[in-house]
């Protein structure tokens, strides 16, 4: 029987456990749904200036961070399983400090990054279609577009979706990987660990392994599993295969945009700007060297990697807000097997943080985001990584997971260099801010 004392030792983990489901391609979707919405434009972006600026030569760096997102997201989804409890659960009992920094943090990267995904979301629909309306309507449309999508469907639908639009993804990119025709020797030669020659190598290259598909929705994957159905350790096997599906996925959209970066624009030494707006830049450049379909193609992908991440982190971080309000108001231990039964999506709670993401950041495209805030949401979103990843190391070293689940010395290792790897990147970013500025 579960414990109902509230205490987290073996002995309530010793019932006999359901048995390891075979592993299969049809139960797959979590891990497409992380995948389309971790990877966003300005990731793709990133990795196309990394190819830009250094050819194939960080090739090696693009592949490292696919695996540390695989740890990251396994650890996640391994705790979900493992316990019955929730990630938000297993948080607060490492002590207060870990609900009020979520609390904190879910608040101010709510409201700007729901203005930075309708922005983004737009730009693609106004190059599409250029005489319609202004940016900024496009972008209201699509906030409300994914609020009404989250709002009125369930997961499974909301799955349904994700897959056609990575499906999108998915051909968009690998052709325009295949239409540069990349020089395959140079890019074997990029799995090679080499640093480029620049200043700030390192730091690069940081960037680069940590940067694509690394954000809150690593630590909604667990969410996403359990909102599948699977609440259980008999679906270890099924998540591993799910996740390692995922990071192929991310890591294919990866290559395939420094292969565009390093053979479209490194060999002719073209410059194109970081950001969202690098990615209509291309466009242009691809409608100039290859013609209008092929520019509008890449538009149609652009715009799925944009609201994918749109309606991802709708749902996703809507089910953590949901779970947190739910362990705030005292409700005990909270179970895998409640976000199954659909319960968090019909959730006040769920629904209201729906709401913070849609409706109070269009105040800020239509008034310019402010300088203090963006500072903030950038000290935030810095530090969030390295929580995830050394709480993930607290709790699956200790008595709160079952023995048998526990890291093994791989997983202790991956997950302490994501650790690392993102403490040094969140340094930089808090260095890096205009703090003269802010006062």
């Amino acid at each position: 029987m579960a414990d109902t004392t509230g205490n987290t030792t073996d002995a309530h983990v010793t019932a006999p456990e359901p048995p390891l489901r075979k592993a299969s391609w049809r139960y797959i979707g979590p891990g497409i749904v992380v995948a389309a919405t971790g990877v966003g434009a300005g990731d793709l972006v990133a990795t196309l200036i990394a190819g830009s600026n250094f050819g194939y030569t960080l090739l090696w760096a693009a592949i490292v961070g696919c695996l540390v997102k695989i740890s990251l997201a396994e650890a996640a989804g391994r705790w979900h399983l493992a316990t019955g409890r929730t990630l938000f659960d297993g948080w607060a009992g490492l002590g207060r400090w870990t609900t009020w920094f979520f609390a904190v943090y879910v608040v101010i990267w709510g409201f700007v990054y729901g203005a930075a995904a309708m922005s983004s979301s737009a730009l693609p629909l106004q190059a599409l279609f250029p005489d319609v309306m202004d940016l900024k309507w496009w972008g209201v449309a699509c906030g409300l577009a994914g609020l009404v999508f989250v709002w009125f469907n369930k997961y499974a639908v909301f799955e349904k979706v994700m897959t056609v639009l990575v499906g999108v993804m998915f051909l968009v990119t690998v052709y325009l990987a295949i239409r540069v025709t990349p020089h395959l020797g140079d890019a074997v030669a990029g799995l090679l660990p080499v640093l480029p020659d620049e200043k700030d190598s390192v730091l690069n290259t940081l960037g680069l392994i940590g940067g694509v598909g690394g954000t809150i929705t690593l630590a909604a994957y667990g969410y996403w599993v359990n909102a599948k159905g699977w609440t259980d350790t008999g679906w270890m096997k099924v998540m591993r295969l799910d996740n390692r599906v995922a990071y192929i996925t991310t890591g294919i959209f990866v290559v395939a945009m420094l292969f565009v970066g390093a053979e479209l624009l490194h060999s002719a030494n073209i410059a194109i700007a970081s950001g969202d707006k690098g990615l209509v830049q291309l466009a242009d450049i691809l409608e100039d060297k290859y013609g209008t379909a092929t520019a509008k193609f890449f538009l149609i992908g652009f715009f799925a990697t944009s609201f994918t991440s749109l309606i991802g982190v709708w749902h996703g971080v809507s089910l953590m807000f949901a779970d947190f309000v739910a362990r705030y108001r005292g409700r005990g231990q909270l179970k895998g097997e409640e976000v199954a039964t659909g319960e968090r999506e019909r959730s006040w709670p769920f629904r209201a943080y729906l709401l913070w993401l849609t409706f109070p950041p269009i105040v800020l495209l239509f008034q310019g985001q402010p300088f203090r805030l963006i500072i903030i949401y950038g000290v935030l979103g810095a530090a969030f990584m390295p929580f995830l990843a050394l709480t993930l190391v607290w709790l699956l070293n200790s008595s709160r997971t079952p023995r048998a689940w526990r890291n093994g010395p791989l997983s202790n290792a991956m997950l302490a260099v994501a650790g690392l790897l993102f403490l040094v990147l969140c340094v930089k970013q808090i260095w890096d801010q205009p703090w003269s500025e802010f006062f």
